[in-house]
């Protein structure tokens, strides 16, 4: 009997959230065409007309204008859409995963049949966490395989550095789309209310996502590039602080006033006692460290965001099945 439960559980709530799977199996399928579209064609259509502009030294030159504004639109929403999956899952979650089988008494009802409180949330919270994260994982590799196919060849593709081509490349996406599903779940137990849930929920992640992007320079040292002071000054990709350096070392101001080979900029230079410029910052090497440093921090969000979902049901419930008593005939 209790082995047959969490498959019946489970089937249960596929059918109960039907609609939502529906859903994301459209969003999955859109998305996942639009992205093979890009790598395949479009992208080979788009370099193919960036290498004929490149190539062109006439005032009027023959390309694929089409192609080049094509892919740039389609990648930026591309991107924009796999950023907003981790709030659509946030937005489900709080509406519907717990907060309303608690609001319509749908949950109770389960826990009368055999079925203790925190299986009922394992099964909530294992299955849609198994879709969430193979779906959004798939939109990540595919979103990673179209900008890794442009690098170098697309001249106005969006660098690794772009906050939302950051987080579309990578596993970022998928963990905060799992913290979404597990805050929602909390949310849920505690206000067990479906709107006030769902607010709670895509607040938080936005939150999240906020703060996480605003911090993800400081999830790994960053290394410092000196140059001199004949061009414009070094650019690391990711930078944290720029400015000049002194004879004796020491980093003063940059006043921006461009390369030395300028007279002007020259004596500023001079009288200031700079001799080079600095940047600290991260290469393109830094990205994975950079992602999976963040996505650790959002995974262990979401660890606390379940624990605490399965104690503070404990403490509601008082961990033991809820068995209605058979009346006797």
């Amino acid at each position: 009997m209790t082995a047959v439960l969490p498959f019946t559980t489970t089937r249960v709530m596929l059918r109960l959230h039907r609609p939502a799977l529906y859903v994301w199996a459209g969003v999955f399928l859109v998305a996942g065409a639009l992205l093979l579209w890009l790598y395949g064609p479009l992208t080979d259509a788009a370099a193919s007309g960036w290498r004929q502009w490149n190539a062109c030294s006439k005032p009027v030159c023959a390309y694929d204008q089409d192609a080049i504004l094509t892919y740039k639109s389609l990648s930026q929403y591309m991107s924009i859409a796999v950023n907003v999956v981790p709030l659509l899952v946030a937005a489900w979650a709080g509406a519907s995963l717990t907060g309303r089988e608690m609001e319509t008494g749908t949950a109770q009802l389960a826990w009368t049949q055999s079925l203790s409180p925190a299986r009922w949330l394992a099964v909530k919270l294992a299955v849609p966490a198994a879709l969430v994260t193979a779906g959004t994982s798939v939109l990540v590799l595919l979103h990673n395989l179209v900008w890794s196919k442009g690098r170098g060849k697309i001249d106005n593709a969006k660098s690794w550095t772009d906050l939302l081509t950051f987080h579309a490349n990578g596993t970022t996406t998928v963990a905060f789309a799992l913290f979404g599903l597990a805050a929602g779940a909390l949310a849920g137990l505690v206000l067990r209310r479906s709107l006030a849930s769902l607010a709670v929920t895509v607040a938080a992640t936005g939150a999240v996502w906020g703060a996480v992007s605003a911090a993800r320079p400081y999830f790994w040292p960053p290394v410092t590039t000196v140059t001199g002071l004949t061009g414009n000054g070094p650019n690391p990709g990711l930078t944290l602080e720029t400015g000049l350096l002194t004879a004796s070392g020491a980093r003063i101001p940059n006043p921006n006033c461009g390369s030395s080979e300028f007279a002007e900029c020259r004596d500023l230079y001079d009288r200031l006692g700079a001799v080079n410029y600095y940047a600290d910052g991260h290469p393109f090497s830094h990205y994975w460290p950079l992602q999976l440093t963040a996505t650790a921090l959002v995974l262990a969000l979401a660890a606390v965001a379940v624990l605490a979902a399965f104690r503070l049901l404990k403490r509601q419930t008082g961990g033991a099945p809820v068995v209605t008593a058979k009346e006797p005939a």
